[in-house]
């Protein structure tokens, strides 16, 4: 009796070790966690009642964004001139990355000292860049803040490239420079 168990034991074994073959996928017993249904971006079965696309909720905002409320208008201009100041006290203001940020995005066209006199202007690739200490011009960190957010005249916006922070290290630096300039 305890060979013919033995046999059939050894029998079992050789059986389960014979069916196992590495070309041929194995049995799968939750086949839906490994072929998912394709759905179209905008197809039917994402959106049965027909919208093609699902709006924010209102007044949402987008992750990591955060939203300024001065318009992009001459208005806007004005009042940021006027009120806006940096929400950085001096010791968190950092001169050292508001230069190389200002290196970065600003001194190809205005210049390592903010005169105005950057690579690009020398080249004449682009003209009337002014200089900081220019008397007509009368920047305050409110106005550099609005211009580095939406940009003006030639100079495009750079509110995706810097963040909040970044933007007042560069208007930071930027009075800085201006400082230095009227000495």
């Amino acid at each position: 009796m305890k060979s013919l168990v033995k046999i059939v034991v050894v029998a079992v074994v050789l059986v389960a070790v014979s069916c196992k073959k590495d070309t041929a996928p194995n049995y799968q017993f939750m086949p839906n966690m490994y072929e998912s249904a394709g759905y179209e971006t905008y197809g039917e079965a994402a959106f049965r009642d027909g919208i093609e696309a699902q709006l924010p909720a209102e007044g949402s905002v987008a992750r990591g964004h955060i939203p300024f409320d001065i318009e992009n208008t001459t208005e806007g201009y004005e009042l940021a001139k006027t009120t806006l100041m940096s929400p950085l006290d001096s010791t968190a203001v950092d001169l050292d990355k508001g230069k190389a940020l200002y290196e970065i995005y600003c001194a190809i066209c205005h210049g390592n000292k903010g005169k105005g006199q950057g690579k690009l202007v020398k080249r004449e690739k682009i003209l009337g860049i002014p200089s900081y200490d220019d008397a007509g011009r009368a920047i305050t960190a409110g106005s550099i803040y609005h211009t580095v957010y939406y940009g003006k005249n030639a100079m495009g916006s750079y509110a995706n490239q810097l963040n909040e922070e970044e933007r007042w290290q560069v208007v930071s630096y930027v009075l800085k420079l201006k400082a230095d300039l009227e000495k």
